[in-house]
Parts: C-alpha cells; structure tokens; sequence
C-alpha cells in the first residue's frame, strides 16, 4: 500500500488533497500534542482514524509515538512510561491501527543542518554536512538547530546530554532490550505490528550513542524479540547515508525473516564524509537504487506500507520543511509505477 504522511489539523495539506493522488490510499498520522510519556487515549486515535476514513483512506500507521528519555537512560522512572507506551499500544490495536513506527535516537530525532539547500534544478531540499553540525552551538538550547521540532531549553539540554554521559552503545542496547521485552508482548496480543526506524544520520552526533545505523543492528533487534510484531521499518535514505550499507542486501535479509513492517523510500546524494543531501525519488538522481529496493522488497514478500518520504519544495510551494505536496506526490506516483513494473515483470 503506498501512503502518505500527513500531520493532522495543523498541516497546511488537506487530507481532500492527499486523496486525489492516484495510488494513495493509507495516511501515515499521529498525535501532536500528547507529552511525550503520557498513554494516548482510544477516544483520539478513534477519532483520527474515523477522519482518515471519511476522506476515502486508511489509517495505516501511527509515526510515531515518542519513547520517553527516561526509558532510553535506563533510569528508575522507566517502568512507568514503559506501561503508558503499553497502553498507548493497546489503545492503537483498540482502534484499529496495524503499524507502530517509533525510534530509539537519544535527544534528537532526524537531525539535518540545512533545510533549504538549492539544487541544480532550481528546487530546494534537506541538507546534512556533519562538520556545519559541529559548529552548531548548543549553549542556548535546541533554538539554533535547524529542523528539530523539539525545544529544548539550554538548561534542559545540558542535563540530558550530562546524563547520556553515563550511557554508551551497550547500555543503550540494554535499555532498548528492556523496552521491547516489555512493550512486543503488548503490541503482539494488540495486532499491532513494531517497526523501528533506523538512526537519521546513522551515527553518532553531539556525542550522543547511536546504535540503530546498519543491517547488523537492525537484525539484532529483531532478535531480542522474536515476534512478527518486532520489525523494522525500512528507511532507504536514513540507511544510505552511510555508504557501507548496502540496501538490496539488508532487505533481503530482514525481509525474509518477515520483519520488515514499513517502508520508507526517498532518496540520497551523498556529497562528502558524512555530508548528504536529500534528492528526487528516482534512482538516477541519488545514491540509492531505487528499483533494487523495491525489488528485494517484492522477492521477500514484503505487502506492507511504503511511503514517499521527504520531498523538495518545487514549483514555489511553501511547506513545512521536507513535507510539501507536490514532490511528494511525484514520489508516491513513482514508488507505485516501480512496484507495478515490478510486480507485473
């Protein structure tokens, strides 16, 4: 099923409109203003799902439901945000929701340094150079980071990244261990269906633990628990940042374990040592070969969601960074061409 990601009310793009793109037929949604932490009630997920389906759609995915720092460090506090994000679970698999995506990135989410880089062709796109990132002064906060949507105080920040001190990979592990032991169990008797993101950029920054950057890490975690319901979801930009990473080969593998539970599909022009920036869809624009994706994706019997994901902003569109209509919607419109050849060839 390709779907589209759309951020509710707020979202300046009407779910009418994401209806009108041919082949789309799921939203990938969430809740915005629930704090991080606190159980998301039936009532709102219900209510979600019901304006999905009133325009024509399913409410395929919830990306995401953040994991509270608490549980990433490992701190006392964790079992009980670990039984709110059981509940939130249950409440989703209540609803009808199949797939969870979430991430276990310590801090900061996706992280890019320029949101507006101008290409070639006169559209603008995402941006990371990780030497911009380390000129990036963090004293006052989260204010000068580019595209992080979470504010951070310069006090709250110092604190959490002095507690991440005490946190290496292992630990980080050890946590993520912890939390799925717990939460998979729920989300299997829920129908609900994990799929962990991987790590945007793949590797460390400000110091920070990343553990989820390659098909080996990947792997792992769908081996601390082995249920259908612990997968991953397949993101093909995240991944090919890091050239190492070979993508065909990695959906192969998980893919034939049946744990690949959603797709992301966009793609990437690496420009440097860990220096990338985001590109059109189609294979020749990018470092990622799109067919070969999707391909290993058929082979394995992957039918589960996919998405285009980021998008330039063309044609003098003004969106939310990463999130306009239109490039969006060549993306899905060329997902669905490459799975139709594929699936008929």
């Amino acid at each position: 099923m390709i779907t589209f990601r759309w951020f509710g009310p707020r979202d300046p793009i009407p779910l009418a409109y994401i209806r009108q793109i041919p082949a789309v037929r799921g939203v990938v949604g969430a809740l915005f203003d629930i704090p991080v932490g606190e159980p998301w009630p039936l009532d709102r997920i219900a209510a979600l799902r019901e304006e999905v389906e009133r325009h024509g759609m399913s409410l395929a995915v919830i990306e995401s439901i953040p994991v509270h720092e608490d549980i990433k460090l490992g701190r006392a506090t964790r079992a009980r945000f670990v039984e709110n994000y059981c509940e939130s679970v249950r409440n989703l698999g209540r609803a009808g929701v199949p797939v969870l995506c979430y991430n276990f990135m310590p801090v900061f989410d996706w992280t890019r340094t320029e949101l507006a880089r101008r290409l070639d062709d006169g559209s603008s796109a995402l941006a990371y150079d990780d030497a911009a990132l380390m000129k990036i002064d963090l004293s006052h906060g989260t204010a000068e980071l580019p595209g992080w949507a979470t504010a951070y105080t310069a006090d709250q920040l110092k604190k959490l990244l002095d507690a991440y001190r005490s946190v290496d990979e292992t630990r980080l592990w050890d946590n993520l261990a912890y939390f799925l032991e717990r939460v998979v169990p729920v989300a299997a008797s829920s129908g609900v269906r994990m799929a962990l993101h991987p790590d945007d950029p793949p590797w460390s920054i400000f110091g920070l633990p990343r553990i989820i950057t390659d098909g080996a890490a990947l792997e792992r975690v769908t081996n601390i628990v082995d249920d259908p319901a612990n997968g991953i979801t397949f993101c093909a930009g995240s991944l090919a940042a890091d050239p190492k990473n070979d993508l065909p080969a990695i959906v192969r593998r998980i893919g034939a374990k049946g744990r690949i539970n959603f797709a992301h599909c966009r793609n990437i022009k690496r420009t440097g040592v860990r220096s990338f920036q985001e590109t059109a869809h189609p294979s020749e624009f990018g470092d990622v070969d799109m067919r070969a994706v999707l391909g290993a994706l058929h082979d394995t019997g992957f039918a589960g969601p996919i998405r285009s994901d980021h998008g330039r902003m063309i044609w003098g569109e003004t969106a939310q960074p990463g999130y306009g209509l239109h490039d969006r919607a060549l993306g899905a419109m060329y997902l669905h061409g490459l799975w139709e050849g594929i699936a008929g060839g």
